[in-house]
Parts: structure tokens; C-alpha cells; sequence
């Protein structure tokens, strides 16, 4: 049975339930006695309709961790994105893990929204930096997640408002990284096996996602009409890739397992991730803050610096709305100049 207590500097009662193992405690919010425990047993009895996947009885009574954990289990997303999820969670799930949805206002958020903000200003690396110069990105990802998760929430009709509705993102740093010829060959060269140089080269040459690479199969590379098909993509469009010459000669490179359809496999195996390698592949380079995704900026700057509009690499980088490819827009006046410049010589 659920029970009710009281801690020292609080007059609101506390519920404590005890179910398959597992411990719930929280503020029932209340300083009345008997609406405590009409609380307590209503969160108890929620607690063991979630257990059988039973929809709750009192709408938005309802524990963020279990409901947290049920999102996981539910939600139809690729595996690199339900790994954001759960990695951001290891944050937020410390503040709302013991309250219940209905009681989460928009307040809450913001309160933690600034806890992260101040936590990640005071890591080493800002340190001595103005705020301008930080970038919150890892936070904005969490306030995203909730944002998502609450949208859940809704659907299962627990509770009527999303509580991030109205937060500002913070401020997030533009990761436009680039690489000259020479430093993308070091990075190719750190790598410690062909596979993983397959895939640095793969990026680099078309400007794919990590997941869209992981994620090709041979039946959707035409290497007679020179075009490889990116479906499933995160936008959930289509998308259509001309393969260059040194795409097509790394193609042909690449050995094909009869047992695996995956372009991109480990004996016949479906790669999920090359995380580690890669990271190998960077330190053997000298590169301290590179990511995977950074390659994908590395293949849109190098179209624009070259003279290709910023429509036709939306095009090709899969973007939605030009507002995506506009993030590229400063590299134009070089291109400007260096048309100008081969004109007047």
C-alpha cells in the first residue's frame, strides 16, 4: 500500500510506494492529510495500470520516468536518434524522474533549462569564455527531447499542454567545420582499416548522414546511370545522389558479401556505428574536435566554395527549406570573387 509521510522544512506530505521491486517517492503536493493519500493510492494505482500497459484512469497522473521509459519503447525513429534520446535523458531524468507529468509547468523547464545552461558554463573547457561564446547545444537537444516527449504525453491524452512550448533555445554555435585537401587526406590515412577510410571517403564525397551511409544498400547504387538513391531519410524524402569519379572508383573498391545487402559491412554484418574508429582516425590526424557530422559540412562548403549555388546543395544535402543551406551563405562572396577574378585577369 501506498503511504504518506512528512520531511523536516516541508509542509506538503510525501508519498513512498514500494512495486515489483522498484521505489517511488515524490510530493503529492498537498498539506491535507487524506488528499495525500487519495493522491498517493492514485499514483500507486497508475503505477501498476503502466506495468500491464493499461492507460492510466486519472488523466496526467502519471511518473516521468516510466512514462519516459514507455516513449522509448514506442516511439518509430532510427537507432542514432533514439541514442540522442536516451543520452539526454541521462540529464533531465535527475530533476523529473519522481514527479508526475501534470504537475511539470513550463517554469520547471525553464528552472532547468538554466541549471544545464550554468552547469555547461562552468565546465573547463568555458571557462574565461564570455556566454557568446559557449555553445548550449547539448542543452537545446534536451529541451528538444522533453519538447518531443511531452507531445507523447498529449497523444496519450495524460496531459493537455506541452510545458516547453515557449522556450527559447539557447544560444548554439554553428559547427560549420571544413577541411582543406590536405588535412582530409590525413584524416583518411589516420583511419586503422579500409573500412572505416570507405566510410571518412563516403561522407566526404557525398555529404550523406551517417545513418543514410550505414544504412545504403547495393540495390540502391546504379553505377551504370552514375546515381545512388538515399531513402529513409531523416526528412522522409527521397533524395538522389550523381556519383562523381572518385565516388564510382570507391564503389568499385568496396568487396560485395552475397550475405549482406549493406553497402557498409563488417563480414556480412550491419554496421550501426564506426563511432570509435573515426575517433581513432582523428587523433592519428592530430584533430582534437572533429565529429562524423562535421564530414557533411566538409562536402557542402566545398560545393559552395566551388561555385555551386546554395539551391542545388540544398538539393543534394536532403535540406527541407533553404533556411538550412542559407548557414553556408558566407562563403559565397569568395565565390563571387573568384568568378569575378577568373573574368578579369
Amino acid at each position: 500500500m501506498a503511504s504518506i509521510y512528512k520531511v523536516k522544512n516541508s509542509k506538503n506530505y510525501y508519498y513512498s510506494i514500494s512495486f515489483n521491486g522498484k521505489h517511488y517517492q515524490g510530493s503529492t503536493k498537498t498539506t491535507n492529510r487524506q488528499a495525500a493519500q487519495q493522491i498517493a493510492n492514485s499514483i500507486e494505482t497508475d503505477i501498476a495500470r503502466h506495468s500491464h500497459n493499461l492507460p492510466t484512469i486519472n488523466k496526467g497522473i502519471a511518473n516521468f520516468a516510466i512514462l519516459y521509459k514507455e516513449y522509448l519503447q514506442d516511439m518509430n525513429v532510427s537507432e542514432g536518434t533514439k541514442e540522442v534520446r536516451i543520452n539526454a535523458s541521462k540529464h533531465f531524468l535527475k530533476s523529473f524522474e519522481n514527479k508526475y507529468i501534470q504537475h511539470i509547468s513550463q517554469l520547471d523547464i525553464e528552472k532547468y533549462q538554466l541549471q544545464r545552461k550554468l552547469e555547461i558554463m562552468s565546465l573547463p573547457k568555458n571557462s574565461g569564455k564570455r556566454e557568446s561564446e559557449i555553445s548550449f547545444r547539448l542543452a537545446n537537444i534536451e529541451i528538444a527531447t522533453l519538447y518531443n516527449f511531452f507531445n507523447y504525453c498529449i497523444k496519450k491524452q495524460l496531459i493537455d499542454k506541452n510545458p516547453c512550448i515557449g522556450i527559447k533555445k539557447l544560444n548554439e554555435l554553428s559547427r560549420l567545420k571544413t577541411l582543406s585537401d590536405e588535412d582530409i587526406l590525413k584524416l583518411i590515412n589516420g583511419a586503422t582499416n579500409k573500412l572505416t577510410k570507405d566510410l571518412i571517403t563516403f561522407l566526404i564525397l557525398t555529404g550523406c548522414r551517417k545513418g543514410e551511409a550505414l544504412n545504403l544498400k547495393w540495390d540502391d547504387v546504379d553505377l551504370k546511370n552514375g546515381v545512388i538513391a538515399i531513402k529513409g531519410t531523416k526528412t522522409k524524402f527521397d533524395r538522389y545522389i550523381p556519383i562523381s569519379k572518385p565516388l564510382k572508383e570507391l564503389l568499385n573498391g568496396i568487396e560485395k558479401n552475397q550475405d549482406c545487402l549493406y553497402v557498409f559491412n563488417y563480414k556480412g554484418s550491419k554496421i550501426t556505428n564506426f563511432r570509435k574508429s573515426f575517433m581513432t582516425a582523428c587523433k592519428n590526424a592530430g584533430f582534437k574536435d572533429l565529429h562524423i557530422h562535421d564530414l557533411r559540412h566538409v562536402f557542402a562548403s566545398k560545393m559552395v566554395m566551388n561555385g555551386t549555388s546554395l539551391f542545388i546543395t540544398g538539393e543534394l544535402l536532403g535540406h527541407r527549406t533553404t533556411q538550412m543551406t542559407k548557414r553556408y551563405s558566407h562563403l559565397v562572396p569568395e565565390t563571387l570573387r573568384k568568378a569575378v577574378d577568373d573574368v578579369f585577369k
